[in-house]
């Protein structure tokens, strides 16, 4: 946004230069004209004189006076060329200010629909995390509830000491592993009175 309110700051600059220039062109192609009216002024002045007049005021005084018009003629038009080219250059540098402020136009559009589709990406991410949560900790719970009915089947077997405060899960698996080899051995104890 900076950078297209400093663009068009330089367009608006450009743009009173180039009116400036152009008021001055017209002024001096007024001032060209007004001298080309006195020119035909002096013609006519000189057509209108006698004979002799011409030969002996007229000519010498329309001598000078068309080699001053002439003279401000050239400078004029050296002028109105001078500005030619100065408007040809501003015109240049207000078309690529305006096609630089397009460039970042479009380029601000696109950094807001990245932003949009972040900010989509980073919203679908918090739900999946708030469901995972919720379905971590609805197999925490479960988790939770399984352990304690395996130390509770485990620890109310008689023989099996109660436990002295939170179980840790290897001292539940040493528990459950004891009674397994318990029953294990118990089995092949009535298996080999059997066999008897």
């Amino acid at each position: 946004t900076g950078a297209i309110s400093s663009l068009q700051r330089q367009m608006e600059i450009q743009e009173s230069e180039l009116r400036r220039i152009r008021s001055e062109k017209e002024l001096l192609q007024k001032q060209l004209r007004e001298r080309e009216v006195q020119l035909q002024a002096v013609s006519d002045k000189f057509c209108s004189l006698t004979e002799e007049q011409r030969q002996e005021e007229a000519v010498v005084a329309m001598e000078e006076e068309n080699q001053n018009l002439q003279q401000v003629v050239r400078e004029q038009e050296f002028q109105l060329a001078e500005q030619n080219k100065l408007i040809s250059e501003l015109q240049g540098t207000i078309s690529q200010l305006q096609a630089e402020v397009v460039t970042t136009r479009l380029h601000l559009l696109e950094q807001k629909q990245a932003q949009k589709e972040t900010q989509s990406q980073f919203e679908a991410l918090q739900h999946t995390e708030l469901q995972t949560r919720v379905a971590l900790e609805l197999i925490s719970s479960k988790f939770e509830r399984y352990r304690n009915k395996i130390i509770q089947a485990t620890f109310s077997v008689e023989g099996i000491q109660d436990p002295q405060g939170e179980l840790t899960d290897d001292e539940v698996l040493e528990a459950m592993q004891k009674l397994f080899n318990e029953r294990t051995e118990f089995q092949q104890m009535l298996k080999n009175k059997s066999s008897r």
